[in-house]
């Protein structure tokens, strides 16, 4: 029943003065009521304070509070008005709750009675408050890191193993086994679809890349593997990785996949580095024999080239000279055929000359013959020899 002027309020009682309040009690009365059961005496300046609440301290004035009340609605606060007041009052501070924000790094998962519904961007948002809507903001720019096939520390007290353990022995493409590890950086694309689409998303990455770690290595040699085929083992199972998360719909994007470790099977492999020192001392051998043939063979072929080069200049210089001795005589044969007394005269002469230019020369006068008997004698070639040369004699003149 509503608090009016013949009423008294809601708390019963008769008729009486409107400046009554909760127990029949006004402002003018001694005692005022206490909701909290604490004295109610006057403050610490002399005036009447409120009730005191249980945290201490003054409270406010209750009788204040129900006179200005009910100066602002004249019914009271248990008329119409008031109540609707009250209500639109409480919805606007109800409807004010729907305001969020979202940080750059994340994305707003709007939830309709816990189904998604919508997502929103960075920024000021609203969505109807709860129960009606509730939102997520996981981050969407962080890195995560997954590492599969890391060993899990035992303890050797109890035995037990803390975490998952992963078998993580591989089958290659030549029939060999290998003991991989790697790690996988994913970062979340679409958070409505990450926390929705799978119940365990990161396991189900996890199963994915191993899935995927070993269709690779089954199509890989095992030197590949360990030694230059790394990286393109990293790269096509980062591409195979990203294509089956996205098949699955589940909004994760694989930012990286690393080896972390590429080994053999721990109780063979002394007996595989003993394998992997003879392949490298065989390499060894094979590059020393390579170098060799390219010395060698290199040489061999510019010594044949060389070779070649000067028989053909031989045969090129006999030809040449065969044929210029032969047109120097049929030169001198069309001379001799138009002059031959000339002809047969210069021919004996240079004859004479190619004969005798390396001989020692006596010439004897003819005319002496039957003289004083002193025979009259020239030796040419030592007067020659005796005889200065130009630059010897300016030589001496200086």
């Amino acid at each position: 029943m509503p608090w009016n002027n013949n009423s008294g309020g809601p708390w019963g009682g008769g008729g009486g003065d409107q400046n009554k309040g909760p127990g029949g009690k006004g402002p003018d009365d001694n005692e005022p009521i206490n909701p909290w059961g604490a004295n109610n005496g006057r403050n610490d300046r002399g005036n009447r304070g409120g009730p005191t609440p249980p945290w201490g301290g003054d409270g406010p004035d209750l009788d204040q509070l129900f006179r200005k009340g009910r100066q602002m609605l004249p019914g009271g606060f248990g008329s119409a008005r008031g109540v609707g007041l009250a209500v639109l009052a409480g919805l606007a501070v109800w409807l004010a709750s729907g305001f969020y924000r979202v940080e750059p790094d994340q994305q707003g998962v709007v939830l309709t009675f816990g189904r998604w519904t919508d997502t929103t961007s960075p920024g000021l948002n609203w969505h109807w408050p709860s129960p009606i809507q509730s939102v997520e903001r996981p981050s969407v720019t962080r890195d995560n890191l997954l590492s599969v096939g890391k060993r899990v520390a035992v303890d050797p007290r109890s035995g037990r193993t803390a975490g998952e353990s992963v078998d993580t022995l591989m089958l290659t493409g030549d029939e060999n086994i290998v003991d991989i590890e790697f790690n996988v950086l994913w970062r979340i694309k679409d958070a409505g679809a990450y926390l929705f689409t799978a119940r365990e998303p990161e396991k189900l990455i996890r199963v994915a890349a191993e899935s995927v770690m070993r269709q690779i290595i089954g199509q890989t040699l095992i030197q590949q593997a360990l030694t230059e085929g790394r990286g393109k083992v990293e790269a096509d199972s980062q591409v195979l990785l990203q294509q089956l998360v996205d098949s699955y719909g589940i909004g994760v994007e694989i930012r990286q996949l690393q080896l972390a470790l590429v080994d053999p099977p721990q109780p063979v492999v002394d007996a595989f580095n003993e394998v992997q020192r003879a392949r490298a001392d065989r390499e060894r051998l094979r590059n020393e024999a390579e170098a060799y043939r390219n010395d060698i063979i290199p040489r061999a072929r510019g010594d044949a080239e060389r070779l070649l080069q000067e028989a053909q200049a031989s045969r090129e210089e006999v030809v040449k000279r065969a044929e210029g001795d032969a047109k120097r005589f049929l030169s001198v044969y069309e001379s001799y055929k138009l002059s031959k007394d000339v002809t047969t005269q210069r021919l004996y002469l240079e004859t004479m000359e190619e004969v005798l230019k390396n001989s020692q020369k006596i010439i004897i006068d003819n005319k002496a013959e039957g003289g004083p008997g002193v025979l009259p004698y020239l030796p040419l070639p030592e007067v020659k020899r005796l005889t200065p040369r130009p630059a010897d004699a300016q030589g001496v003149k200086q």
